[in-house]
Order: structure tokens, then sequence, then C-alpha cells
């Protein structure tokens, strides 16, 4: 691990900060562990409220001063750049999401870094193929003949904050179309997971014409330096990824200054089974989704709905394949739930599984932690039978490898449980007949679904929320609009 942070960061393992196009080591570090075995893995920049001022003074006068807003071919060779810079470094960054972030290895060859690094491609040729401006023709409101435009511009500097679970996905989910629409970016990355952010920002400084100030990549362990970024009258748009709760205060925060904001934030997923399905591959799916990463993902299933003649069989059947699954260490390509980030989200989801015994619940598979993983922050898969879609334990997002089995009678009852949740993120939908399933997903209040095992995540297609779950959309040619103004234009015509 050493050669491949010294690689990255210079000999010491200590990440640096990103401010103004110069690499800054801090006057102050914090360690990062290892998920998996505790063990301390190097220090990371703890940057000062004195650090973030400098930042967002830099990105705004990028802004404002510099070409980056209005030069468009400037901003795609420099997403080119940073994605072939990415790609060079791909091992390093592999081995360090592993480590840092206790992703399972198979992860990264998808959502967990190659997949979000060839993205950035896709939003430079969007960029270029973009109609930046369009023509509405010649009219004559209240007499006057006018000549009428509409331009898009980029909003101007972006605040965007982001979690740990997948780092690299979600920093460049908001770098890339930010850059690409012409925005600054100040990047407050996760406590969790500082190395990965940083990696970003070095590769950025050393092996991009990025210019000064366009990318600033500050990373600390107070949580508050967030709060300071929302609250900046200098930023213009928040970007955040995140707990519901903290959507909220960044909302807030928001309101005084009345900026844009968009926001990303928890589910509690149902995974619907029809009566016509079948019932084993579907419970496999479900419990292979609901252990990717641990669990530790905002839009995985976390409920799973089936057939209430068949729940019996279901239990047994996800049980099973949940026990098969089981832990393992990241690192094993075999291995689909490693750790959990930390003691303190570990103990947060043993505070729901204690609560779900309060509630009636019992486990059919796991339940605790797994035996001889002393080391690291480990809670075993587990399956929660017996209770009912009005439990906090059903209705609240956990983050970790916890399933819980509901039954349904039929298909609109599946819905009606589905929908009766204050998320609306996502969703699964598995039948034998496809044009039922199909109808059965349309009827869902979720932004993306997934129908009989179909994959939604890709750079071109939408990805956010219903009610409490967001606003706005993150990928896609919508999720790029996020990121711009639209201005119209009218020029008399004599």
């Amino acid at each position: 691990m050493s050669r491949t942070t010294d690689r990255l960061f210079g000999a010491g393992a200590t990440s640096p900060l990103l401010i103004d196009g110069r690499l800054v080591p801090g006057d102050h570090r914090f360690g990062t562990l290892d998920p998996a075995t505790e063990e301390v893995l190097g220090e990371a920049a703890d940057a000062t409220p004195a650090d973030l001022d400098h930042a967002v003074a830099a990105a705004r006068h990028a802004f404002d001063s510099s070409p980056w807003a209005t030069d468009l071919a400037l901003r795609v060779r420099c997403l080119r750049q940073l994605s072939e810079a990415l790609t060079r470094h791909a091992e390093e960054l592999r081995e360090l999401t592993i480590a840092e972030a206790g992703a399972p290895r198979f992860l990264t060859y998808g959502a967990q870094l190659d997949t979000p690094v060839a993205d950035l491609r896709w939003f430079a040729d969007l960029a270029e193929r973009y109609d930046w401006e369009r023509d509405l023709g010649r009219a004559a409101p209240m007499g006057l003949a006018s000549d009428r435009r509409v331009v898009r511009e980029p909003v101007g500097v972006v605040g965007a904050i982001t979690p740990w679970n997948f780092p690299h996905q979600i920093n460049l989910a908001k770098l890339g179309p930010a850059l690409a629409a012409g925005n600054t970016i100040v990047l407050k990355a996760a406590p969790d997971t500082p190395w990965c952010a940083a990696a970003l920002g070095v590769l950025i400084q050393e092996e991009t014409d990025i210019p000064p100030g366009v990318v600033n990549v500050i990373t600390g362990a107070d949580h508050a330096l967030g709060a300071r970024l929302c609250a900046d009258a200098r930023v213009d748009l928040l970007s955040f990824t995140g707990s519901t709760g903290t959507g909220r205060a960044v909302m807030r925060a928001a309101a005084d200054g009345l900026k844009r904001v968009f926001l990303e934030l928890g589910g509690k997923s149902a995974f619907i089974v029809l009566a016509d399905a079948d019932l084993r591959a579907a419970c496999s799916y479900a419990a292979f989704a609901a252990l990717t990463h641990a669990g530790q993902g905002c839009a995985l299933t976390t409920r799973l709905l089936v057939p209430r003649e068949r729940y019996d069989e279901a239990v047994r059947l996800t049980a099973a394949t949940m026990r098969k699954l089981g832990t393992g260490d990241p690192g094993d390509e075999r291995t689909v739930c490693g750790p959990v980030i930390s003691a303190r989200q570990r103990d947060r989801i043993e505070g729901y599984l204690k609560l779900a015994v309060e509630e009636g619940g019992e486990f059919a598979a796991g339940g605790g932690r797994p035996a001889g993983r002393d080391r690291g922050f480990w809670i075993e898969p587990t399956l929660i039978t017996g209770l009912t879609n009005e439990t906090r334990t059903a209705r609240e997002e956990i983050f970790g490898p916890v399933l819980v089995i509901l039954p349904h009678d039929g298909d609109e009852d599946a819905v009606r449980l589905a929908n009766d949740s204050p998320y609306g993120l996502s969703g699964a939908v598995h039948g034998g007949d496809p044009e039922r399933a199909r109808a059965v997903a349309r009827r869902l209040r979720t932004g993306t679904v997934s129908v009989n095992g179909g994959v939604w995540y890709a750079a071109d297609v939408p990805f956010g929320g219903y009610k409490q779950s967001g606003i706005g959309r993150e990928m896609g040619v919508a999720g790029f609009e996020e990121y711009l103004e639209t201005k119209s234009i009218a020029e008399g015509v004599s």
C-alpha cells in the first residue's frame, strides 16, 4: 500500500489539498483507517476554515476572470486529459479504493472506479455536441418584431459535498458535468475517504491543463467545513450527496442566499417479487443487491416484498444466499460484502438490529458481527423477518448489509407497500410476464427502477429521487443541465 500511495502522494503517504492550482500539505493532518483491519493507512491534510476560504476565493476568481467559463475547447480537452490520467493510474487508485473505502475489488471494475472514469469522456462529448444556443425565430409580441434566442451558461461556483460510500463515482459525477458546463468547483470530500479525493486533486494539478482555481479539493476531519461551504455567499450552487437529514441542513443554509441546490439523498427502496416470478432467481438477486458493498449504497433495494403465500419459501431462499455470500476480504475478487466504513457506522447498524428485535423482528440470517473478524468494522449479512412496513426498521435507511422481507397480497398491495415510504430513490420488479412487470414499475414513485435485472446506472441515464430522496438529477443530459443557467435574448428588428 505504501508504494501505491507514494506514487500518488510522494514519500510519506500524506495526501495534500488542492487550492488555486497548488498542492498544499496543510498545517494539520488526520489519520485514515483501513475499515477491514482498523490499521492506519496514513494521513491526510486536515483543512482549516482559512484553507476553505482560500479555495472558495480561488474558485470565484477563476470563474469571473479566467477563460474557463467561455472556452469550450479548453474544457473538453481538460476533461479528456483527466479521464486519461485516471486511467493511467487505475491500478493505484483501485488498491487505494479497496483499502480506504473497503470497496470490494469486483466493484472497482464498475461503479467504484472504472465506470465513472470512463463517464468523464461522455460529459466531454456531450459538451461538444450540446446545443448551447437555440434560435426561437422571429415574432412580434406587442407588435414589436424581435429575433429571439435562448443561451445556456454555467451557474458559477459550485460547492460539492460528497460522501464516503462510492467516493470516485460521486466525486466524478459532480466534477464531470459541472466542469463540462463551465463552472468552477470546490470539492469537499468525506472525512472517511480523503485519499480518494486527494488523488484526484494530485492528478488534476500534475497531469491536466485545468487552470488554477477551477478545481479545489478540500479534505478535513471537521464536518463543519461543509456547513461553512454551504453558507458562503460566493458559492452559487450546492451539489450534495448524503443523508436526508444533512440534505435538509444544506437546503436551509442555501435558503439565505437563494442558492440553487442539487440533493441526492437517502433511500429505502423496495424489491418487488410478483407472483409469476422465478422465486429462487429473484431472491438470490435481491440478496446480492442488498449485500453489495456491505449495503452501503443509497439506491440499493433493502425491502424485499414477496407474495404472502410464498413468504416462508422466500425467507429460506434469501437467507441461504446471504449466508453463502457471507463477508470477505474486500481485496478478494469473490467478495460481495466487505466491511462497513467505520466503528461509528457499525455501531449505528447494530442499533437498528437491536431495534428490529424490539419491534418484533427475527433474524433468518445474521444479526450481529461475523465470527472470527475481531479487527475491522464488520456486520453479518442479515435478513429480518416478522416486521410490518410501519416499523422504523422497515422505513428508515440503515446503510448496512441488512434486508427486511415483507409479504404482499398481490400487485396492488405490492405497489402500495413500495410507495408507502418517505423515500423514492430506486426500486426493482421481478416477474414472469414482462408487460405486467413494466406496469408495476411505472406505478412506483421512484427515480429509477430495475425490471427483471435491468441496469439503469450509466452516464447517459438521469439518477435521482422522488420525495425525501432528493431534488434534481445527476448523470445524463438532465444532470448536466443542473449546472447551467438559461438566458433568453430578444433583439429588436427595424
